[in-house]
């Protein structure tokens, strides 16, 4: 079958249902892409309701041109944190330097943008919501393929069928897993784990971030603006994941306050903090490595494919792009010939930013006294503004224009 007999055969059928688990980030933005090419698309999400709030991400290169087509840069824009000021200390809590954020992270000031995560999915919920069905406080048991679509039956009862099935949930995804078994093959673990939560801010904290570090050990106070709340982050060095922690609240506070027990600055504060606060996240920093990211009609798309770590800083990008390439390499293709197309043409920009942590991204965080040294040296020595251009894995894809809707 030639491309345009195939083209002519996908928009002659019915109109092509699908079901997206996971509304973050790569789900809305997968469903927006899809909905413009016709698909009848349902989004089914765990959480009770869209989550708001959230620690700070960062949308950069190739990712800001997919959210300047979904016509949705301007409210981002007027959403931009604009850190101004990352500041590090020492293990005794003096300064080794202060620096514009882009100087260290690789951005493009004036042009990349970091937002609250909240806001980020708020904007994309708002732009799709009118078009595609959300099935909130409820997530996917059981998925069974055949050669006409894919039977669903939902955690909260009932079951559909649908043409293709995508899961865009989350590093730790439940359909990956359904679909290709334990986790543990694909996990690659890169020696940290970290904690994030909220606290006061008595600090005089305004747009900024501070980092102390010592040895194996880093703890930061992240001021997203004048507010009186502060997004506290702790990451440490651990050989080993402590997988016993990753499902037991309790477990994990203990593990930090007995890894950070001693520190200096304000770590005992932020360690008190830790025992009340009840919007902790904690987990490893972890990549999802997989030789391929779908099977039959079912495709994963975002972390739950290729989560690169915040080492990158590129998770919510890679998951923008990705959802754009996945919906425009199904905009006129079947599901067998979208798939393999989604796979060739995003690979390489995937390993291109997954490979950012080979390329510095970890070197914040040392784990000898000797590696500190060295890197405050290098710190100190950075401009105080950062390079003309961004790093070329940013925006090593040029996004290709999608096929018109029928």
């Amino acid at each position: 079958m030639t491309r345009t007999d195939q083209l002519t055969d996908v928009r002659s059928s019915p109109r092509r249902t699908v079901l997206i688990s996971g509304a973050s980030v790569a789900g809305p933005a997968l469903a927006f892409w899809l909905n413009r090419h016709g698909y009848a698309v349902t989004v089914v999400e765990k959480a009770p309701s869209l989550r708001g709030g959230g620690y700070p991400i960062d949308v950069r290169g190739t990712a800001l041109e997919v959210v300047r087509r979904m016509g949705i840069l301007p409210r981002l824009r007027d959403a931009h944190i604009d850190l101004r000021r990352l500041t590090f200390l020492d293990p005794g809590g003096d300064e080794v330097t202060s620096l514009h954020p882009h100087a260290v992270t690789g951005g493009v000031a004036g042009r990349d943008l970091e937002v609250r995560r909240g806001d980020l999915t708020d904007a994309l919920h708002t732009a799709v919501r009118d078009d595609v069905e959300f099935l909130f406080d409820d997530s996917v048991d059981t998925l069974d393929q055949t050669d006409h679509g894919v039977d669903v039956t939902f955690h909260g009862g009932g079951s559909r069928t649908f043409d293709m099935v995508f899961g865009a949930d989350g590093m730790h995804s439940r359909t990956r897993e359904m679909l290709f078994g334990p986790e543990e093959q694909f996990h690659r673990y890169l020696g940290y784990c970290f904690a994030v939560f909220t606290m006061r801010n008595t600090f005089g904290l305004s747009h900024e971030t501070v980092m102390w570090n010592s040895p194996g050990r880093a703890a930061a106070l992240y001021a997203v603006g004048d507010g009186d709340e502060v997004h506290a982050f702790l990451n440490f060095a651990r050989p080993t994941p402590p997988l016993a922690a990753f499902r037991d609240p309790r477990a994990q506070r203990d593990l930090v306050s007995e890894v950070f027990a001693g520190a200096g600055w304000e770590v005992p504060g932020m360690l008190a903090a830790l025992r009340e606060a009840e919007d902790l996240f904690f987990d490893g920093v972890s990549q999802i490595r997989m030789p391929r990211w779908s099977s039959g009609r079912v495709a994963l798309v975002g972390d739950a494919a290729y989560a690169p770590s915040f080492l990158t800083g590129q998770g919510t990008s890679l998951a923008l792009v990705g959802a754009y390439m996945l919906a425009g390499c199904l905009a006129d293709r079947d599901h067998v010939a979208g798939f393999a197309a989604y796979e060739h043409d995003t690979r390489e920009f995937v390993t291109a930013n997954q490979g950012l942590v080979g390329r510095g991204g970890a070197t914040l965080f040392p784990t000898t006294a000797r590696a500190l040294e060295r890197r405050n040296d290098r710190l100190r020595s950075l401009s105080a503004m950062p390079p003309a251009e961004g790093r070329p894995a940013h925006t090593a894809l040029t996004l290709p224009d999608l096929p018109r809707p029928a």
